[in-house]
């Protein structure tokens, strides 16, 4: 029996766990309904079917998943840190076991599809909170050098309870990122889920809270006005870390700065990829299809929605492009022949569509549309776009300036390096970048010029432990992944002076 052939009991048993996870929030180790008992729809984006009920937490529902983190945290930031740390790690190994489940709830929810989208996020939770755990030990402080008979050092302390706000387009893998190394460091974590992908996030909480003391882990699910605003402006919340839109950053960036408290903000990107002369022309070509993440219908903020090519190799470059996208299959997220699943809701479907067409009423523009979408009557109701790729299409434009949030790049052509950067830095984003070429010497200027905080050569990867990953300009603020970003953000150093003299 095939893979493909297993699709629908797939789909069947995660439709199951949903509505196991039906109208529940988790605060203080226990699932539960909200207070007002207010309930959302959840639709699968594959085929618009009802999947089950969400919950709609409001004010007393954070007043409480807050209280519960508040309670546990002192007693969680008293244990060792390698302690706690071994405890993450035991988390990372349940989450491990349980990999296909959260794959397919995953899958159920976003529409992304299960072999080349789902599969990879939900295997990688477990090896993020197994990295921070291992990190635990290095959370410690420095002597500093002193007259004579005094000692002076300094130590790491938690900030306290953290709001953790999460994103729909890879909500396992940031939630990761957000919570283990904020769970080492001694904190209480409430995470908000995004409403369009609750199901896979609270069902990682229910199974790390076998391990984990009651109450230092608890999710809400809700809309950014009932539950996210509160949450955010709650006077016990001490730290925010958010990932999402530009628009909702700066909100939160404004509710953090009333109570003075520090946040770290992974925002939009508009990423440039540029293709040099001397570039690798087939190594480009398929570093293209990684970079611009079209598995994930471009549904990424580090996505290659500006590609720059130098003018000797554009049409060719297009051509080629074009071809191989055009290979890729768009169809039932649960089917394991599928490489592109589903937009993740009409609201942004529409949205891409939008952007689509002003693109083509550009005058010179050319969109080439890619693939095919799925005829099944069963997916007929479902949010499926077709990949785009524009040519014609100038850095002024709003598809090269705006985020689209969707599988659209534009291909841009120019005929000097400087040009290139000089293009690719004309943006108010500044998240991640690549550059193609075999020359070394030029790489590293390159690398210099470009004004994003994740630069790579010859590759178009998705961010990777160990590597700090971050914006500048409107991308956001603060970095993630690593052990610096770890100990900057989610402890507060205290310094320590004893005389005895």
């Amino acid at each position: 029996m095939t893979r493909a052939t297993l699709a629908p009991t797939i789909r069947t048993t995660a439709l199951a766990a949903a509505q196991q996870l039906s109208n529940q929030v988790l605060i203080n180790g226990s699932l539960r309904g909200t207070a007002q008992s207010r309930s959302f729809d959840l639709h699968d984006p594959a085929t618009g079917e009802l999947i089950c009920q969400v919950a709609d937490a409001g004010v007393e529902d954070v007043d409480a998943a807050v209280a519960a983190a508040l309670a546990a945290q002192s007693a969680w930031a008293s244990r060792p840190a390698r302690e706690r740390g071994k405890i993450v790690a035991e988390g990372g190994r349940i989450l491990a076991e349980h990999t296909d489940e959260l794959a397919a709830l995953l899958t159920l929810e976003s529409g992304k599809a299960l072999r080349t989208e789902c599969r990879g996020e939900a295997g990688n939770v477990a090896d993020v909170l197994q990295f921070f755990g291992g990190l635990a030990s290095e959370i410690k402080g420095e002597t500093v050098p002193s007259t004579n008979g005094i000692l002076t050092y300094t130590e790491r302390e938690p900030v306290g309870v953290v709001a953790a706000v999460l994103p729909w387009n890879v909500p396992l893998m940031l939630m990761a990122i957000k919570i283990a190394p904020a769970l080492v460091t001694g904190n209480a974590v409430v995470v908000k889920t995004a409403e369009e992908t609750p199901l896979a996030v609270l069902r990682i909480a229910e199974l790390l809270n076998r391990v984990l003391p009651q109450g230092v882990l608890n999710v809400l699910s809700g809309d950014g006005t009932g539950c996210g605003a509160p949450l955010v402006a709650h006077p016990d919340v001490k730290k925010v870390t958010f990932t999402g839109s530009v628009e909702t950053g700066k909100l939160i960036y404004g509710a953090a700065a009333q109570k003075l408290i520090p946040v770290t903000l992974e925002l939009g990107g508009k990423s440039p990829m540029l293709v040099l002369e001397d570039a690798d022309f087939d190594r480009a070509v398929d570093g293209a299809l990684v970079a611009m993440r079209f598995t994930r219908q471009g549904q990424s903020c580090t996505a290659a929605s500006r590609i720059f090519v130098h003018r000797s190799l554009h049409d060719e470059f297009v051509a080629k492009l074009t071809a191989k996208v055009g290979q890729l299959v768009i169809g039932d997220p649960f089917d394991d022949t599928t490489d592109i699943g589903t937009i993740i809701s009409r609201v942004q479907l529409d949205k891409v569509n939008g952007y689509i067409e002003r693109g083509k009423a550009v005058a010179g523009a050319t969109a080439h549309e890619c693939g095919t979408l799925p005829t099944d009557e069963r997916l007929r109701a479902g949010f499926f776009g077709q990949p785009v790729v524009f040519t014609g299409i100038t850095n002024s434009d709003p598809l090269a300036r705006e985020e689209i949030f969707g599988p659209v790049t534009c291909v841009i052509p120019f005929d000097t390096v400087d040009e290139a950067i000089a293009l690719a830095n004309d943006s108010d984003f500044g998240l991640t970048a690549s550059v193609w070429t075999r020359d070394f010497r030029t790489a590293m200027r390159t690398v210099k010029a470009l004004e994003a905080g994740y630069v790579q050569v010859n590759q178009a990867q998705v961010a990777s432990l160990g590597i700090s990953m971050g914006g500048v300009k409107q991308s956001g603020l603060g970095r993630e992944l690593t052990l610096e970003s770890m100990l900057e953000h989610f402890t507060h150093r205290k310094s320590v002076v004893l005389n005895f003299e």
